[in-house]
């Protein structure tokens, strides 16, 4: 038989506290993808499904992320965990702001629970309007002397 499918003792070997720490890291990881799963089922209305998948989603892959760069323990493996834990720590809490806001924009409902609106005061729930200017307020008056003539052709 082959040396590398013998059992290996992991006793005699150093690699019991990484390994325990490796399977903890990757159930911690499942723990916050089930949780995460969960969040999308169980709440109310879309921003906070999209907030409790999001943050969850966002620590549960980084620690089983964190977990595979312990179990391989390469420089090469490890450098692109870590590129992989920056770019979805920068991607997924954006991604979902993006969500949401479009989702506001097109006007989603809320949950009867919410209490305070803050972009209320900034879109109109029917559609966008830029700037801090709802769309009942009337526009700001134009004055006729602003308006300038076009020049006359030759």
């Amino acid at each position: 038989m082959p040396e590398r499918w013998r059992s290996r003792n992991i006793w005699k070997g150093g690699r019991v506290l990484t390994d325990v720490l490796i399977a903890a890291l990757l159930l911690i990881g499942c723990a916050f993808l089930l949780l995460a799963a969960v969040g999308i089922v169980r709440m109310p209305d879309i921003f906070t499904r999209m907030s409790a998948s999001s943050k969850a989603t966002t620590l549960g892959v980084g620690c089983m992320l964190v977990g595979l760069a312990l179990h391989f323990g390469d420089s090469g493996v490890t450098t692109k965990v870590l590129l992989l834990i920056a770019f979805f720590f920068l991607k997924a809490p954006v991604a979902a702001h993006v969500l949401a806001r479009a989702a506001y924009r097109m006007g989603a409902p809320l949950w009867k629970g919410t209490f305070v609106d803050e972009l209320g005061e900034y879109y109109d729930r029917e559609g966008y309007r830029p700037g801090n200017r709802r769309k009942s307020e009337p526009a700001p008056p134009v004055e006729p002397d602003a308006i300038e003539e076009p020049p006359a052709a030759p």
